[in-house]
């Protein structure tokens, strides 16, 4: 398919191909017909139309701003119950600043990071010299799918992980009524 747009090139101007044009002289110029222009477009895709930056000022605005989950290590444990507060959520170009506490079991720490209005990249850091829910300083939460799923990152390999799994806390799951358990079909 790549060799197909020089020769449609080629046959739409075939008075160059033929004679050799003198140092120096100027070169006529003749558009492409049509068929060559649709080849071209079909080839290279279509234009991205995403706007990043306007995207960062919608989720500055609507991103809510009490979430609530668990905290699972990769080392076992029981899962630590989460909630994160952000006090600020600022669009710079296509990333979202945000500022805020996090609540991990019974401590509550600071944290500051950066969502991608484009890839829904997170990066969140614990402002503190502490260790939290067995989440040692200088790790980091990161986050492809944004703040619902993250992990943790830990600073040494001696120290696997772990994962967030949080939701906005409107959307939160009402804890079961101690009704009758759910089965499966089979």
């Amino acid at each position: 398919m790549p060799l197909l747009l020089p020769l449609l090139l080629a046959a739409a101007q075939p008075q160059l191909a033929m004679n050799p044009l003198p140092v120096g002289s100027v070169v006529p110029f003749g558009a492409p017909p049509s068929s060559a222009m649709q080849v071209l477009e079909s080839e290279l895709g279509s234009v991205e139309t995403f706007d990043p930056m306007g995207r960062a000022v919608d989720l500055a605005r609507d991103l809510p701003r009490v979430w609530s989950g668990v905290y699972r290590s990769f080392s076992g444990g029981a899962p630590l119950p989460v909630k994160l507060r952000l006090a600020e959520a600022t669009p710079m170009g296509q990333m979202v600043d945000l500022r805020g506490e996090m609540q991990v079991g019974e401590t509550t720490v600071a944290v500051q990071g950066n969502l991608n209005a484009k890839s829904d990249q997170l990066d969140l850091l614990m402002l503190c010299d502490c260790e939290v829910g067995g989440m040692e300083s200088g790790g980091e939460i990161s986050g492809m799918q944004g703040l619902e799923l993250a992990g943790w990152i830990a600073p040494r390999l001696t120290n696997p992980g772990g994962r967030f799994d949080l939701r906005p806390e409107a959307a939160a799951p009402a804890s079961p009524s101690g009704g009758a358990p759910v089965r499966g079909l089979w």
